[in-house]
Protein backbone atom coordinates (compact mmCIF):
# COMPACT_ATOMS: atom_id res chain seq x y z
CA UNK A 1 0.00 0.00 0.00
CA UNK A 2 1.61 3.58 -0.87
CA UNK A 3 2.52 4.99 2.68
CA UNK A 4 1.15 8.35 1.43
CA UNK A 5 -2.09 7.05 2.13
CA UNK A 6 -1.53 5.31 4.92
CA UNK A 7 -0.19 7.05 8.09
CA UNK A 8 2.44 4.26 9.73
CA UNK A 9 5.32 4.95 8.01
CA UNK A 10 4.37 8.52 6.45
CA UNK A 11 7.05 10.86 7.52
CA UNK A 12 6.43 14.74 8.80
CA UNK A 13 9.13 16.91 8.68
CA UNK A 14 8.64 19.82 11.07
CA UNK A 15 9.72 23.16 11.89
CA UNK A 16 9.28 25.30 14.90
CA UNK A 17 9.37 29.01 14.83
CA UNK A 18 9.22 31.39 17.26
CA UNK A 19 9.56 32.32 20.93
CA UNK A 20 9.35 29.51 23.73
CA UNK A 21 5.31 29.87 24.17
CA UNK A 22 5.45 28.53 20.54
CA UNK A 23 8.49 25.87 21.10
CA UNK A 24 6.09 24.59 23.97
CA UNK A 25 2.99 24.25 20.89
CA UNK A 26 5.95 22.59 18.98
CA UNK A 27 7.02 20.12 21.31
CA UNK A 28 3.49 18.83 22.12
CA UNK A 29 2.65 18.41 18.17
CA UNK A 30 5.57 16.47 17.61
CA UNK A 31 4.36 14.16 20.73
CA UNK A 32 0.99 14.12 18.96
CA UNK A 33 2.51 13.26 15.69
CA UNK A 34 4.81 10.31 17.74
CA UNK A 35 2.01 8.96 19.06
CA UNK A 36 0.05 8.46 16.09
CA UNK A 37 3.07 6.47 14.54
CA UNK A 38 4.50 9.34 12.14
CA UNK A 39 7.88 9.61 11.63
CA UNK A 40 8.81 12.46 12.64
CA UNK A 41 11.79 14.64 11.31
CA UNK A 42 13.94 17.32 10.43
CA UNK A 43 15.02 17.13 7.22
CA UNK A 44 12.41 18.71 4.36
CA UNK A 45 13.64 16.41 1.31
CA UNK A 46 11.83 13.35 0.93
CA UNK A 47 9.07 14.07 3.58
CA UNK A 48 5.11 12.80 2.83
CA UNK A 49 4.52 16.03 5.11
CA UNK A 50 6.19 19.47 6.52
CA UNK A 51 4.49 20.99 9.18
CA UNK A 52 5.46 24.53 9.82
CA UNK A 53 4.77 26.42 13.15
CA UNK A 54 4.83 30.14 12.87
CA UNK A 55 4.91 33.36 14.63
CA UNK A 56 3.63 36.17 13.24
CA UNK A 57 4.80 38.87 16.46
CA UNK A 58 6.31 41.25 14.18
CA UNK A 59 6.98 41.98 10.21
CA UNK A 60 10.64 39.57 10.82
CA UNK A 61 8.72 36.77 12.33
CA UNK A 62 6.18 36.80 9.18
CA UNK A 63 9.07 37.07 7.02
CA UNK A 64 10.68 33.99 8.23
CA UNK A 65 7.82 32.21 8.61
CA UNK A 66 6.87 32.90 4.26
CA UNK A 67 10.86 32.14 3.60
CA UNK A 68 9.74 28.69 5.69
CA UNK A 69 6.63 28.27 3.98
CA UNK A 70 8.21 29.63 0.01
CA UNK A 71 10.94 26.97 0.59
CA UNK A 72 8.81 23.68 1.34
CA UNK A 73 6.27 24.69 -1.26
CA UNK A 74 9.21 24.81 -3.64
CA UNK A 75 10.01 21.50 -2.56
CA UNK A 76 6.55 20.57 -2.99
CA UNK A 77 6.96 21.57 -6.72
CA UNK A 78 9.83 19.68 -7.18
CA UNK A 79 8.41 16.69 -6.01
CA UNK A 80 9.96 16.12 -2.91
CA UNK A 81 7.25 16.77 -0.64
CA UNK A 82 3.60 15.66 -0.70
CA UNK A 83 2.00 18.36 1.75
CA UNK A 84 2.60 21.26 3.41
CA UNK A 85 0.80 22.37 6.63
CA UNK A 86 1.02 25.89 8.25
CA UNK A 87 0.42 26.02 12.09
CA UNK A 88 0.43 28.30 14.74
CA UNK A 89 0.25 32.58 15.05
CA UNK A 90 0.25 33.25 11.37
CA UNK A 91 -3.30 31.13 10.90
CA UNK A 92 -4.37 32.47 13.52
CA UNK A 93 -3.38 36.10 12.28
CA UNK A 94 -4.16 35.54 8.67
CA UNK A 95 -6.70 32.81 8.49
CA UNK A 96 -8.30 30.89 5.35
CA UNK A 97 -6.07 34.43 3.19
CA UNK A 98 -3.71 32.50 4.18
CA UNK A 99 -4.35 29.82 1.49
CA UNK A 100 -4.03 32.79 -0.95
CA UNK A 101 -1.58 34.16 0.18
CA UNK A 102 0.89 30.93 0.01
CA UNK A 103 -1.02 28.98 -2.93
CA UNK A 104 -0.09 25.94 -2.88
CA UNK A 105 -0.46 25.35 1.09
CA UNK A 106 -2.40 22.11 1.47
CA UNK A 107 -4.08 23.36 5.37
CA UNK A 108 -3.53 26.34 7.96
CA UNK A 109 -4.23 24.89 11.82
CA UNK A 110 -5.02 27.78 14.38
CA UNK A 111 -4.09 27.72 17.58
CA UNK A 112 -7.17 25.83 18.99
CA UNK A 113 -6.55 23.11 17.16
CA UNK A 114 -2.98 22.45 18.13
CA UNK A 115 -3.65 18.73 19.85
CA UNK A 116 -5.79 17.78 16.50
CA UNK A 117 -2.31 17.95 14.67
CA UNK A 118 -1.95 13.93 13.70
CA UNK A 119 -5.65 13.86 12.70
CA UNK A 120 -5.14 16.92 10.70
CA UNK A 121 -2.13 15.23 9.04
CA UNK A 122 -3.82 12.40 8.50
CA UNK A 123 -6.88 14.38 6.63
CA UNK A 124 -4.05 16.14 4.59
CA UNK A 125 -2.80 13.21 3.44
CA UNK A 126 -5.62 12.43 1.93
CA UNK A 127 -7.68 15.62 0.83
CA UNK A 128 -7.82 17.04 -2.50
CA UNK A 129 -8.27 20.24 -1.77
CA UNK A 130 -6.72 22.80 1.09
CA UNK A 131 -8.24 22.99 4.66
CA UNK A 132 -8.77 26.07 7.53
CA UNK A 133 -8.64 24.98 10.91
CA UNK A 134 -9.42 28.14 12.52
CA UNK A 135 -10.90 29.09 15.77
CA UNK A 136 -11.22 32.63 16.56
CA UNK A 137 -12.28 32.50 20.26
CA UNK A 138 -8.86 31.82 22.53
CA UNK A 139 -10.74 30.58 25.50
CA UNK A 140 -9.29 27.75 27.16
CA UNK A 141 -5.27 27.05 28.24
CA UNK A 142 -3.39 24.49 26.94
CA UNK A 143 -2.66 21.05 29.08
CA UNK A 144 1.19 20.63 27.79
CA UNK A 145 1.95 17.74 29.51
CA UNK A 146 3.33 14.85 27.36
CA UNK A 147 5.70 17.06 24.91
CA UNK A 148 9.02 15.94 22.98
CA UNK A 149 11.36 17.83 24.06
CA UNK A 150 13.35 19.61 21.79
CA UNK A 151 15.85 21.61 24.18
CA UNK A 152 18.17 19.74 26.20
CA UNK A 153 16.33 17.02 28.18
CA UNK A 154 18.06 18.57 31.29
CA UNK A 155 15.67 22.34 30.71
CA UNK A 156 12.50 23.17 29.33
CA UNK A 157 9.63 25.72 29.30
CA UNK A 158 6.92 26.03 31.77
CA UNK A 159 4.18 27.81 30.76
CA UNK A 160 1.87 29.07 33.71
CA UNK A 161 -1.05 30.86 31.05
CA UNK A 162 -2.81 31.97 28.03
CA UNK A 163 -2.69 35.44 25.93
CA UNK A 164 -2.86 38.90 27.39
CA UNK A 165 -4.65 41.19 29.20
CA UNK A 166 -2.51 44.22 28.26
CA UNK A 167 -3.30 47.07 25.71
CA UNK A 168 0.18 48.07 24.49
CA UNK A 169 -0.57 50.40 21.59
CA UNK A 170 2.00 48.33 19.54
CA UNK A 171 1.54 45.01 20.05
CA UNK A 172 -0.56 41.70 18.22
CA UNK A 173 -0.61 39.36 20.86
CA UNK A 174 -4.08 39.77 22.45
CA UNK A 175 -5.87 39.92 19.31
CA UNK A 176 -3.52 36.39 18.42
CA UNK A 177 -3.57 34.81 21.69
CA UNK A 178 -6.70 36.27 23.44
CA UNK A 179 -7.34 37.14 26.75
CA UNK A 180 -5.28 36.56 29.76
CA UNK A 181 -5.81 32.40 31.15
CA UNK A 182 -4.12 31.53 34.24
CA UNK A 183 -3.46 28.00 33.59
CA UNK A 184 -4.66 26.17 36.92
CA UNK A 185 -1.95 25.33 39.93
CA UNK A 186 -2.23 21.60 39.98
CA UNK A 187 -1.78 21.24 35.86
CA UNK A 188 1.41 23.46 36.50
CA UNK A 189 2.42 21.17 39.15
CA UNK A 190 2.11 17.96 37.63
CA UNK A 191 3.73 19.27 33.99
CA UNK A 192 6.59 20.66 36.60
CA UNK A 193 6.61 16.70 38.31
CA UNK A 194 6.50 15.14 34.58
CA UNK A 195 9.63 17.48 33.48
CA UNK A 196 11.67 16.73 36.77
CA UNK A 197 11.10 13.04 36.50
CA UNK A 198 12.08 13.23 32.57
CA UNK A 199 15.58 14.56 33.85
CA UNK A 200 14.63 18.36 33.90
CA UNK A 201 16.80 20.41 36.44
CA UNK A 202 16.28 23.77 34.86
CA UNK A 203 12.47 25.13 34.54
CA UNK A 204 12.02 27.96 32.91
CA UNK A 205 8.73 29.63 33.48
CA UNK A 206 6.98 31.59 30.52
CA UNK A 207 3.63 33.43 29.75
CA UNK A 208 3.19 36.71 28.27
CA UNK A 209 3.17 38.55 31.57
CA UNK A 210 4.05 35.82 33.93
CA UNK A 211 3.46 38.71 37.24
CA UNK A 212 -0.04 38.57 36.58
CA UNK A 213 -0.73 34.81 36.78
CA UNK A 214 -3.79 34.25 38.87
CA UNK A 215 -5.36 37.69 38.43
CA UNK A 216 -7.93 36.28 36.38
CA UNK A 217 -8.77 33.60 39.01
CA UNK A 218 -9.06 36.19 41.78
CA UNK A 219 -5.87 34.59 43.57
CA UNK A 220 -3.78 37.61 45.03
CA UNK A 221 -0.08 37.22 44.75
CA UNK A 222 -0.59 34.02 42.18
CA UNK A 223 2.84 34.07 40.62
CA UNK A 224 4.50 34.29 44.43
CA UNK A 225 2.34 31.30 46.24
CA UNK A 226 3.24 29.02 42.45
CA UNK A 227 6.66 29.60 42.93
CA UNK A 228 6.47 28.57 46.41
CA UNK A 229 4.31 25.64 45.37
CA UNK A 230 6.81 24.86 42.51
CA UNK A 231 9.95 24.61 44.43
CA UNK A 232 8.56 21.73 46.19
CA UNK A 233 9.44 19.31 43.30
CA UNK A 234 12.39 18.00 44.79
CA UNK A 235 14.39 16.97 41.31
CA UNK A 236 14.51 21.09 40.40
CA UNK A 237 17.29 22.63 40.96
CA UNK A 238 16.95 25.88 38.83
CA UNK A 239 13.90 27.64 38.45
CA UNK A 240 14.04 30.57 36.27
CA UNK A 241 10.94 33.41 35.58
CA UNK A 242 11.10 35.30 32.37
CA UNK A 243 8.55 38.16 31.47
CA UNK A 244 8.21 40.30 34.98
CA UNK A 245 6.05 43.27 33.48
CA UNK A 246 7.30 45.89 36.31
CA UNK A 247 4.15 46.86 37.39
CA UNK A 248 3.05 43.45 38.89
CA UNK A 249 6.43 42.85 41.19
CA UNK A 250 4.81 42.53 44.39
CA UNK A 251 6.40 43.01 47.96
CA UNK A 252 5.86 39.64 48.48
CA UNK A 253 7.08 38.73 44.89
CA UNK A 254 10.77 39.94 45.71
CA UNK A 255 10.50 38.18 48.85
CA UNK A 256 10.49 34.63 47.42
CA UNK A 257 13.03 35.37 45.39
CA UNK A 258 15.22 36.74 47.40
CA UNK A 259 14.68 33.56 50.08
CA UNK A 260 14.55 30.84 47.98
CA UNK A 261 17.41 28.37 47.23
CA UNK A 262 15.87 27.08 43.74
CA UNK A 263 14.48 30.53 42.37
CA UNK A 264 17.86 32.22 40.27
CA UNK A 265 18.36 35.50 40.96
CA UNK A 266 17.59 36.20 37.71
CA UNK A 267 15.05 39.30 36.53
CA UNK A 268 13.39 39.59 32.90
CA UNK A 269 11.75 43.00 33.46
CA UNK A 270 10.77 44.16 29.42
CA UNK A 271 10.46 47.97 30.26
CA UNK A 272 10.43 48.76 26.88
CA UNK A 273 11.20 52.58 27.27
CA UNK A 274 11.14 55.27 30.15
CA UNK A 275 10.12 58.49 29.04
CA UNK A 276 7.14 59.52 30.34
CA UNK A 277 5.76 60.60 26.95
CA UNK A 278 6.43 57.58 25.17
CA UNK A 279 5.16 55.10 27.60
CA UNK A 280 1.82 56.83 27.87
CA UNK A 281 1.66 56.70 24.33
CA UNK A 282 2.80 52.59 24.58
CA UNK A 283 -0.04 52.35 27.01
CA UNK A 284 2.36 50.75 29.52
CA UNK A 285 1.09 51.66 33.01
CA UNK A 286 4.66 52.34 34.55
CA UNK A 287 6.72 55.37 34.77
CA UNK A 288 10.25 56.51 34.49
CA UNK A 289 9.99 56.59 38.59
CA UNK A 290 8.63 53.37 39.05
CA UNK A 291 10.76 51.56 36.58
CA UNK A 292 14.32 53.19 38.26
CA UNK A 293 12.69 52.91 41.64
CA UNK A 294 11.93 49.20 41.03
CA UNK A 295 15.70 48.53 39.63
CA UNK A 296 17.27 49.57 43.15
CA UNK A 297 14.88 47.98 44.79
CA UNK A 298 15.56 44.48 43.20
CA UNK A 299 19.78 45.08 43.55
CA UNK A 300 19.20 46.53 46.88
CA UNK A 301 17.53 43.43 47.85
CA UNK A 302 19.39 40.91 46.18
CA UNK A 303 23.05 42.53 45.50
CA UNK A 304 23.88 39.54 43.10
CA UNK A 305 20.23 39.83 40.81
CA UNK A 306 20.76 39.67 37.34
CA UNK A 307 18.59 42.11 35.12
CA UNK A 308 17.87 41.65 31.64
CA UNK A 309 15.38 44.06 29.46
CA UNK A 310 13.98 44.39 25.89
CA UNK A 311 13.45 48.17 24.98
CA UNK A 312 11.85 49.49 21.41
CA UNK A 313 13.28 52.25 19.27
CA UNK A 314 11.87 54.69 16.77
CA UNK A 315 8.44 54.73 18.64
CA UNK A 316 6.00 56.88 16.72
CA UNK A 317 6.64 60.66 18.16
CA UNK A 318 10.24 59.80 19.94
CA UNK A 319 11.94 62.81 20.01
CA UNK A 320 16.12 62.71 19.47
CA UNK A 321 15.78 64.00 23.11
CA UNK A 322 13.39 61.03 24.42
CA UNK A 323 16.32 59.00 22.88
CA UNK A 324 19.27 60.30 24.52
CA UNK A 325 17.07 59.92 27.73
CA UNK A 326 16.90 56.15 26.61
CA UNK A 327 20.53 55.98 26.53
CA UNK A 328 21.04 57.78 29.68
CA UNK A 329 18.81 55.13 30.97
CA UNK A 330 20.71 52.53 29.74
CA UNK A 331 24.17 54.05 31.10
CA UNK A 332 22.51 54.40 34.35
CA UNK A 333 20.62 51.38 34.74
CA UNK A 334 23.72 49.20 33.61
CA UNK A 335 21.56 45.99 32.42
CA UNK A 336 23.24 42.75 32.18
CA UNK A 337 21.39 41.73 28.71
CA UNK A 338 19.21 44.14 26.86
CA UNK A 339 17.63 43.36 23.65
CA UNK A 340 16.56 45.88 21.02
CA UNK A 341 13.76 46.01 18.38
CA UNK A 342 12.52 48.45 16.06
CA UNK A 343 9.69 49.74 16.49
CA UNK A 344 7.18 48.01 13.49
CA UNK A 345 3.50 49.51 12.57
CA UNK A 346 1.71 46.36 12.85
CA UNK A 347 -1.54 46.42 10.87
CA UNK A 348 -4.49 46.62 13.45
CA UNK A 349 -2.71 47.97 16.56
CA UNK A 350 -3.47 51.78 17.80
CA UNK A 351 0.12 52.30 16.95
CA UNK A 352 0.13 51.73 13.21
CA UNK A 353 -2.15 54.70 13.45
CA UNK A 354 -0.42 57.57 15.14
CA UNK A 355 1.18 60.64 13.47
CA UNK A 356 4.88 61.29 13.41
CA UNK A 357 6.28 57.83 12.40
CA UNK A 358 9.62 57.36 12.55
CA UNK A 359 11.93 57.09 9.83
CA UNK A 360 13.42 53.77 8.75
CA UNK A 361 17.07 55.26 8.63
CA UNK A 362 16.34 56.71 11.67
CA UNK A 363 15.42 53.69 13.77
CA UNK A 364 18.81 51.69 12.20
CA UNK A 365 20.92 54.54 13.32
CA UNK A 366 19.03 54.73 17.11
CA UNK A 367 18.66 50.22 16.81
CA UNK A 368 22.89 50.21 16.44
CA UNK A 369 23.31 52.92 18.88
CA UNK A 370 21.55 51.19 21.66
CA UNK A 371 23.68 48.04 20.97
CA UNK A 372 26.73 49.46 20.97
CA UNK A 373 25.72 51.27 24.44
CA UNK A 374 24.88 47.90 25.93
CA UNK A 375 28.08 46.37 24.20
CA UNK A 376 30.16 48.65 26.11
CA UNK A 377 27.78 47.97 29.75
CA UNK A 378 28.52 43.59 28.73
CA UNK A 379 31.48 43.38 28.20
CA UNK A 380 33.00 45.64 31.06
CA UNK A 381 30.83 43.52 33.21
CA UNK A 382 32.64 40.49 31.73
CA UNK A 383 36.15 41.62 33.05
CA UNK A 384 34.50 42.71 36.41
CA UNK A 385 33.87 38.75 36.31
CA UNK A 386 37.34 37.61 35.94
CA UNK A 387 38.43 35.03 38.51
CA UNK A 388 35.21 34.74 40.23
CA UNK A 389 33.92 31.33 40.65
CA UNK A 390 30.26 30.37 39.54
CA UNK A 391 27.76 27.24 39.46
CA UNK A 392 27.50 26.60 36.12
CA UNK A 393 25.24 24.10 34.62
CA UNK A 394 26.27 22.01 31.75
CA UNK A 395 24.53 22.29 27.88
CA UNK A 396 26.93 20.43 25.70
CA UNK A 397 29.86 18.86 25.21
CA UNK A 398 30.71 18.11 21.19
CA UNK A 399 33.04 15.55 20.14
CA UNK A 400 36.54 17.36 20.15
CA UNK A 401 35.81 17.81 24.03
CA UNK A 402 34.42 21.66 23.87
CA UNK A 403 31.97 22.43 26.32
CA UNK A 404 29.22 24.84 26.51
CA UNK A 405 27.33 25.85 29.88
CA UNK A 406 25.55 28.70 31.68
CA UNK A 407 25.63 30.34 34.96
CA UNK A 408 22.17 31.52 36.79
CA UNK A 409 22.83 35.18 35.12
CA UNK A 410 22.15 33.09 31.71
CA UNK A 411 19.02 32.42 30.14
CA UNK A 412 18.81 29.66 27.90
CA UNK A 413 18.63 30.80 23.73
CA UNK A 414 18.72 34.50 24.59
CA UNK A 415 21.38 35.16 26.70
CA UNK A 416 25.24 34.36 26.58
CA UNK A 417 27.04 31.52 27.24
CA UNK A 418 30.00 29.92 29.27
CA UNK A 419 32.93 28.38 27.24
CA UNK A 420 34.41 25.81 29.30
CA UNK A 421 37.70 24.48 29.20
CA UNK A 422 38.62 21.11 30.95
CA UNK A 423 35.36 20.24 31.30
CA UNK A 424 35.12 16.72 32.60
CA UNK A 425 31.57 16.59 33.82
CA UNK A 426 28.39 15.81 30.89
CA UNK A 427 25.24 18.19 30.13
CA UNK A 428 22.59 18.43 32.60
CA UNK A 429 25.53 18.50 35.43
CA UNK A 430 26.08 21.41 37.79
CA UNK A 431 30.14 21.92 38.46
CA UNK A 432 31.96 24.34 39.62
CA UNK A 433 34.03 27.03 37.27
CA UNK A 434 36.31 29.88 37.64
CA UNK A 435 36.35 32.79 34.79
CA UNK A 436 39.40 32.81 33.08
CA UNK A 437 38.33 35.59 30.08
CA UNK A 438 35.39 36.37 27.74
CA UNK A 439 34.99 35.87 24.01
CA UNK A 440 32.67 38.98 22.64
CA UNK A 441 29.46 38.21 24.71
CA UNK A 442 30.38 35.05 26.40
CA UNK A 443 32.53 33.96 29.20
CA UNK A 444 35.48 31.70 29.07
CA UNK A 445 35.81 29.50 32.27
CA UNK A 446 37.70 26.92 33.51
CA UNK A 447 36.14 23.86 35.60
CA UNK A 448 37.66 23.74 39.11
Amino acid sequence: MDKLTNKDGATVAFIALGCPKNTIDSEKMLARLAQAGFVVTAETDNADVVVINTCSFIAPARQEAMQAINCALERKRSGAVRKVIVTGCLPQRDGAELLRQARGVDAVVGLAYRDDIARIVTRTLAATAPAAYLDYHQTTVTDDRARLLITPGHWAYLRISEGCDHRCSFCTIPAIRGRFRSKPEQLILAEADELARAGVVELNIVAQDSSYYGRDLKIKDGLAKLLRLLEQVPQLRWIRVMYLYPTGVSSNLLEVFSSSEKIVHYVDLPVQHISDKILKAMRRPDTKESICRLIETFRHTMPDVILRTTVIVGFPGETDQQFEELLDFINWARFDALGCFKYYAEPGTPAANMPDQVPEQVKEERLEQVMLTQQQIAFAKNREKLGSVLRCLVDSVDSDGRAQGRYYGQAPEIDSVCLIENCSAGPGRFIDVEVVGSKDYDLVVRQI
